[in-house]
């Protein structure tokens, strides 16, 4: 049994003095393999299994990863606002319960190749911004309405959201269908 640990496989990419020294290059890897996890894993998928809805949450597998892939460019627009000291206003969970019902209306019969396209692009362009952000960024922090106006840092929001998305459904893809 493979008993390769996270910081192992991100090491073997990256030494870890060098991750140290560039935080958001270890974030920035963080996000794409989560989303190269989830792609990889969606990719080998039944058509009947894409077309599973999940338990509880009722929306189809497909439509949760596109909502994954539709959902980067928000979640990076989010941390662009604390990364300049700006505070997150007017997110709340009931918009984000609206965004993603509206989401899966729109998007019940997404297809797997749009899917797969739409999130390595979307992750690739999350991935690049995230790069681009300086200690100094990543350090600032405001007030989230999202999370009761917690003054949150923008690093912290990178990894409760667009880091941790990906990995999130992935496993609640693989409980509902028990892999």
């Amino acid at each position: 049994m493979n008993e390769t640990t996270y910081e192992q496989s991100i090491d073997a990419k990256l030494p870890m003095k060098e991750i140290k020294k560039n935080r958001s290059e270890a974030l920035a890897m963080r996000l794409e393999a989560g989303a190269s996890a989830l792609a990889a894993f969606a990719n080998n998928l039944s058509e009947t299994e894409w077309h599973t809805r999940l338990p509880k949450d009722g929306r189809k597998i497909g439509a949760v990863v596109h909502h994954v892939a539709s959902v980067y460019p928000v979640e990076i627009h989010l941390a662009s606002l604390l990364a300049s000291g700006q505070p997150i206003s007017g997110v709340t969970w009931e918009a984000i319960h609206t965004m993603n019902s509206d989401h899966a209306k729109e998007n019940d019969g997404a297809s797997k190749s749009d899917t797969l396209a739409l999130l390595a692009e979307n992750s690739a362009t999350a991935a690049a911004a995230i790069r681009a952000l300086t200690d100094d960024e990543l350090d600032r922090a405001a007030p989230v309405s999202l999370n009761s106006d917690a003054p949150l840092t923008c690093q912290f929001f990178i990894e409760d959201h667009a880091v941790r998305h990906s990995y999130h459904h992935l496993a609640r893809i693989r409980a509902a269908l028990a892999r």
